[in-house]
């Protein structure tokens, strides 16, 4: 009786395969109609393949700090900006933060079929109209924080709230039952930049215009944002993959990768511009070129600021870039990376897309929370400006010299597979 009905539903089973296999014949030649897929350059990078190269000072470690011992490493694929992230781009982040404030005040959201609410984005806001600065009063300073009885927005307000999914620590997981709500973490951030920095970063030195324009006016719209946090940079990489991942959703084209901060290894590999032995993104080992010219934004001789023609910051599209495309890799300002700094971290790293990470939050100590800069800034000697020269700040604190540029993962092996 058992053989019967176990025979019966081993029939039944392959009956209901037959019937369900599409024109298929029995084979396994996978799902169909899936999307044609081909990975969109997103606007102001560059491609950089994968490769191998060796980290590491490749001059001598004049400070004898020991912290970046030569290795082989080899690096994946991905897109990274061509040049810093400037005020004007900084600025579009800005004003959507503001922007998505004012519609959701003012009740400019719609509603999807499953009661969910958006921002109405087709909604037009005039900052000019008394009667919108009437409705928005809430998102400006109070009367007795006015200047001369300016309506300016406060800035203390313009926080972004984002969500993200921790990879790591689901993958560290162990328990199958552990519910998902676990791993994600919502991040709350003050996204306007410390233009005070310019006015703190150094004393007895009068640098106050810079605080009141860098960030505010036309005059300096092309050139790097700066007082800009690691922790805001982040939330800027959040908000520009949200961006473009919506308008290609609302084309009904694939999603693409992430934009993130590059790690330290990716960064070196692409400041390096294929030159693996090379201690300058320009391949060789002198600061001019061959016409007696500075070719970098930086700190020459004993503080001669303008021999390079910059004296704090220049344009993000400055000077020659190296040979993956890519401008001010050395100097104009120090960069952001993913990566969390560790002394040894290049004894300790896997030699196959190293990075070393660790979320650090407000509990833990101080010393957990230092992120590696690369590059060398506009007020930093020629050693620091060496694509091996790695350096630290702390997640959380804002300089006049430190900005960043964010990089997108290629989704394959190379572009000749498309």
């Amino acid at each position: 009786m058992k053989r019967i009905s176990f025979y019966v539903a081993l029939t039944a089973i392959s009956a209901a395969l037959a019937g369900c296999g599409g024109g298929f014949n029995g084979e396994l030649v996978g799902v169909p109609d899936r999307p044609n897929w081909s990975q969109q350059e997103p606007y102001g990078t560059v491609f950089v393949n994968q490769g191998t190269f060796t980290i590491g000072q490749g001059d001598q470690d004049v400070f004898f700090n020991a912290n970046q011992q030569a290795k082989t490493v080899s690096v994946k694929a991905f897109y990274m900006d061509d040049a810093e992230i400037s005020n004007n781009e900084y600025r579009q982040f800005v004003f959507w933060v503001r922007d998505s404030l004012a519609h959701t005040i003012m009740g400019n959201v719609i509603e999807d079929d499953y009661g969910k609410e958006y921002i109405d984005w087709k909604m037009v806001l005039d900052w000019t109209d008394p009667a919108v600065l009437d409705e928005l009063e809430e998102l400006y300073f109070p009367e007795n924080e006015q200047i001369f009885g300016r309506f300016e927005v406060d800035v203390r307000k313009l926080n972004f709230v984002y969500k993200y999914f921790d990879l790591r620590a689901a993958a560290d997981n162990r328990d199958p039952d552990r519910p998902r709500a676990e791993f994600i973490r919502t991040e709350t951030v003050n996204v306007y930049p410390d233009t005070l920095v310019w006015a703190r970063d150094f004393t007895f030195s009068y640098n106050e215009p810079q605080a009141q324009n860098y960030f505010s006016h036309p005059a300096y719209d092309d050139y790097p944002a700066v007082g800009v946090s690691w922790e805001q940079a982040t939330a800027f990489c959040h908000w520009r993959t949200q961006l473009f991942n919506s308008y290609r959703n609302s084309k009904g084209l694939s999603k693409q990768g992430d934009f993130r901060l590059p790690t330290e290894f990716e960064w070196e590999y692409a400041a390096r511009g294929g030159h693996s032995s090379s201690p300058y993104p320009w391949g060789g080992p002198y600061i001019k070129n061959d016409k007696g010219c500075l070719i970098a934004n930086f700190k020459p001789g004993r503080g001669n600021y303008t021999d390079d023609g910059g004296f704090y910051t220049v344009k993000t599209y400055s000077y020659n870039p190296n040979d993956y495309g890519i401008y001010n890799m050395a100097g104009n300002v120090s960069e952001w990376t993913s990566t969390a700094y560790d002394e040894s971290a290049y004894s300790t790293v896997h030699d196959l897309n190293p990075d070393y990470k660790y979320e650090a939050t407000e509990e833990d100590d101080i010393v957990m929370r230092r992120k590696v800069i690369r590059g060398g800034s506009w007020k930093d000697v020629g050693y620091l400006i060496q694509t091996g020269t790695r350096s630290h700040e702390y997640q959380d604190s804002t300089k006049s010299y430190i900005g960043f540029r964010c990089v997108m993962d290629f989704l394959g092996r190379d572009l000749r597979d498309f």
